[in-house]
């Protein structure tokens, strides 16, 4: 039996979401757009194209996106070799991995992106593998991401246990009928994660860490 647990990593297990806010934000004022700071910071989870269209609409000069999302990308890797993880991030998939898991990253960063946020977790011995956005054709809160990631596993929804911040997260993980686990180190309320889907909201990973053993983490695994 494969057990796959499946990790959100952007203010999940690296303080990252309010560097992303502030990139955006003037990625978009840059291209003409007042954008407020919270309504960036409850789309960020989604992928560069869903967020453009979540946060501006369909009815907006579409020519712009591409220059949005490359300036976002250009602020946001100013802070490439500073990316804080999150306390406890790394010690979690390890000991996730110590009990018989297969981790797997799932998130919507790919490239160079992708590769900071994996230097600046720095636990490559236990993570199996990595799904991210340029792997699927649809992103959160669709269930491609998650499936993909457990087709890597080789596990069933049944066997998976998937660990986000946001309510993409948790909808995207409930959409893949998998067990979806709020972590609240990204900023979102544990309200709006228990409506998307979360069965357990923890304060970060340290405090997952902390109570594994009770966790419906332990619970599948049994």
């Amino acid at each position: 039996m494969t057990r796959a647990a499946l990790f959100d990593v952007d203010g999940t297990l690296v303080d990252t979401n309010y560097l992303h806010v502030t990139s955006w934000w003037e990625a978009f004022r840059q291209a003409g757009h007042t954008v407020a700071m919270p309504a960036i910071h409850r789309a960020v989870g989604l992928g560069s194209d869903d967020l453009i269209d979540h946060l501006l609409g369909p009815g907006r000069d579409r020519d712009q996106d591409a220059g949005i999302s490359a300036t976002h990308s250009a602020l946001y890797a100013t802070y490439f070799e500073r990316l804080p993880p999150l306390e406890g991030a790394a010690d979690l998939l390890r000991a996730v991995a110590g009990q018989g898991w297969t981790v797997v990253l799932a998130t919507s960063a790919s490239g160079p992106e992708l590769q900071a946020l994996r230097r600046a977790l720095d636990a490559d011995d236990v993570i199996a593998g990595t799904a991210s956005s340029d792997d699927v054709d649809e992103g959160k809160p669709a269930p491609a991401p998650i499936r993909h990631a457990m087709e890597i596993a080789g596990a069933t929804s049944e066997e998976t246990v998937y660990v986000g911040d946001s309510v993409w997260d948790m909808e995207a993980a409930t959409r893949a009928s998998v067990a979806a686990v709020g972590l609240l180190s990204g900023g979102i309320p544990r309200a709006d994660l228990e409506s998307a889907g979360a069965v357990e909201v923890y304060r970060g990973p340290a405090d997952l860490l902390a109570r594994l053993d009770s966790s419906v983490i332990a619970r599948t695994r049994t």
